[in-house]
This record gives structure tokens, sequence and C-alpha cells, in this order.
């Protein structure tokens, strides 16, 4: 039986996330979020134990990661740097080593044409922190971390991607978050997928100068 810590767990990908696991797998799952009451729905599950704290607290998030074996960070915003480094110090005061960390397409300079220029101004003030969070994990080889790179987001009711690799130009411009929900569980299903590495996610077929509801 694995036990699994996400870190954001309020976020919309991870609740799916959540729910997944919870359905699939005998997973345990440790909840991490700043407002537990937004997932009181959880509270009586007995595989589940909701933690409050803040993402830039070490001595929280090492407490809350004391005994799970993988750890799925849904966090962002312009913060995402800080939050990163913590989540580092913490797992290795606990010496935890796999890390599924949520990222963005454009943390490696890696979109293409018209639509990487778009998308480079219309995340602007997001993706130094993203980028960064890059910096800070390749400096850290002894945390075993998938970063994933999904295209715009999208709320359809479709499993439907595909993947580009790190030193691959990305694809598409959207993906569904049920997509990349997918993805973060069939890597918490099976660990050993995708060691240290950074993969884009796009839905097949959506190459354009932006996302096609723009």
């Amino acid at each position: 039986m694995t036990k699994d810590l996400i870190i954001g767990a309020h976020g919309a990908t991870a609740q799916i996330v959540i729910d997944r696991l919870l359905a699939e797998t005998q997973d345990d799952l440790v909840l991490y979020l700043r407002n537990a009451n937004r997932l009181s729905r959880y509270a009586n599950n007995e595989r589940v134990n909701l933690v409050e704290g803040d993402a830039e607290d070490i001595s929280a998030l090492a407490a809350a990661m004391r005994g799970v074996d993988i750890v799925y960070s849904n966090l962002g915003g312009v913060d995402l740097a800080k939050y990163t480094e913590a989540m580092i110090a913490a797992m290795n005061k606990t010496n935890r080593t796999r890390l599924i960390f949520y990222s963005a397409l454009g943390a490696r300079h890696e979109v293409p044409g018209k639509f990487g220029e778009w998308s480079e101004q219309a995340i602007a003030s997001y993706l130094p922190g993203f980028r960064e969070s890059a910096r800070i994990l390749a400096k850290h080889p002894e945390i075993n971390a998938t970063q994933i790179r999904p295209a715009w987001l999208t709320d359809k009711d479709e499993i439907d991607y595909e993947t580009t690799a790190a030193n691959e130009p990305f694809k598409g411009t959207e993906v569904s978050r049920q997509s990349v929900a997918d993805f973060v569980v069939k890597i918490i299903k099976n660990p050993s997928l995708y060691p240290n590495d950074s993969i884009g996610l796009n839905k097949p077929n959506t190459d354009g100068d932006k996302p096609a509801w723009l």
C-alpha cells in the first residue's frame, strides 16, 4: 500500500487526482492545503488525512511528509519558487525522494512560434516562478522529480493527450485537466515512470497561434 502526499490539494486538477486515487487504488492520502474546510467532504474517509498548513512552512510540510512514498505538488502562483524551496527542504529533512511537480508550458523556453510568443506574454507574471522552480529542482539530484508541463488547461470531459520530451519543442495549445490528472495518476501507480524528467502534455491536433477558445 502506498501513501501519497498532495500539496495544494484544493486545486482543480488535484481534486480529480484525489477522486481517482480513492476509486482506483488502496493508497492512503495526505491532503495538504491552506484551508482544510475546503475539502471537508473527505473528512470522514478513513484513507484521507486532511492537513492544514502553509506551503512555505518547512516544519509543517515535513510533518505531513513523514511516512509518505510520493509527493505530488499541485502548487502554483507567483511565489512558486519559494514553495519549491520549502518543499525540497522538507523532503530532504524527511528523506523523501519521489516528487511529481505540476509545472507549466514555457518553463523550459520550449514553446515555439507565435503560440510561444503569445503564451509568454499571457502568463508573464507566472513563468518566472516555474522557471526558477525548474532551476531549483535541477540543483537537487537527490530528488527524483517528474515535472509536468501542460498546455493551456480546459475543463473538457475527456482524456486525450500526447507527450513531448524535455528536449523536444512543445506541441499543441490545450489539454484537459482530466488528461493531466490521468498522467499524474499513472505515475503514482507506477513511480518508476519518467524519473528525473520533464514532460510536456497537450491534446493532439490543437496547434495554433493561441488556444481555439480565445
